[in-house]
């Protein structure tokens, strides 16, 4: 935004060449918004997927990372149990930081709290869910699996997206225990092992493996924390699908209502919290999710 103030005074009657006397003083101010504060917040590590691409849509933003780590993972715990907790917390951190827009990264409490937390709080929310439609509309085979916590596959908010989106394929909906950690698991650092992550997988491929027009052809990362392990879901997998990570769309829909950027890239502009409050040595780890920023 630019801001101009004239400050001028009549011309002397009788000016001659070099009196200022009638000089007009224009002044332009430039002044910048300040940058937008968008607030990520997953159970644990896997929102980053969403944060990355957030963050290479919208580089004059201040971001906020929030892993509730204390309370994850959140399939152990009751959807009654989930919404009490994310529901004031996420009340808190809205107090505290003040952001202009609050994405939640986790199907399994989009499926849940979003209602709630638009009810509560006045600042925009983005949320999570499976991408079955554009799966669906995706696929050749008509032949689709979603691929998720169990709790998010066994939800009605599930279920009902594909009576409403599926378009005549055969969905199956497969709930993995472990993959979630597991994929937190590996990018802490930890030795996670090809034959755990396919054990996982095994479910996703239905059909006949040698006929590729009556076999899975796409699959639903409905949690955030699967595609961490991107590169290894590709190399494990019996054969080729179409992996559908609804990232890009979330870090679109957030674009849309900021509006557009307002300045320069904020790169100083991020911070990581932990609600558990335990010290974590993943700075490195986590830069490229910032965009190259060192979360503070």
């Amino acid at each position: 935004m630019v801001s101009t103030l004239r400050f001028a005074h009549p011309a002397a009657p009788n000016a001659v060449p070099g009196d200022d006397s009638g000089m007009v003083v224009r002044l332009e101010l430039h002044i910048m918004p300040p940058p937008p504060t968008i607030l990520v917040f997953d159970s644990g590590l896997g929102g980053l997927t969403v944060l990355r691409e957030i963050v290479a849509a919208r580089g004059d933003a201040h971001f906020i990372y929030v892993a509730d780590d204390a309370f994850f993972p959140y399939g152990h715990h009751s959807e009654e149990a989930i919404i009490a907790r994310v529901v004031p917390l996420i009340g808190d951190l809205i107090g505290q930081h003040a952001p202009d827009l609050v994405v939640i990264a986790c199907n399994t409490a989009s499926t849940l709290v979003m209602s709630h937390l638009r009810a509560a709080y006045s600042v925009p929310f983005v949320g999570t869910v499976p991408a079955i439609k554009p799966a669906c509309a995706l696929s050749k085979t008509r032949r689709v699996s979603v691929l998720g916590t169990k709790g998010t596959v066994q939800r009605e908010y599930t279920r009902k997206l594909i009576s409403d989106f599926a378009q005549g394929c055969e969905v199956t909906l497969v709930g993995s225990p472990e993959l979630a950690a597991l994929a937190e698991s590996a990018l802490s650092g930890g030795t996670v092992s090809d034959r755990d992550i396919a054990a996982e997988l095994a479910p996703c491929f239905v059909g006949d493996p040698d006929d590729p027009l009556a076999r899975t052809d796409a699959i639903v990362l409905a949690c955030t924390h699967y595609p961490l392990l991107f590169d290894r879901l590709i190399k494990l997998a019996p054969w080729e699908v179409a992996w559908i990570d609804p990232a890009p769309a979330i870090a679109r829909r957030a674009s849309d209502l900021l509006g557009p950027p307002t300045g320069a890239a904020d790169r100083a502009g991020a911070e990581m919290i932990f609600t558990s409050n335990k010290p974590h040595n993943l700075s490195k780890a986590l830069m490229p999710f910032f965009g190259g920023r060192v979360p503070a």
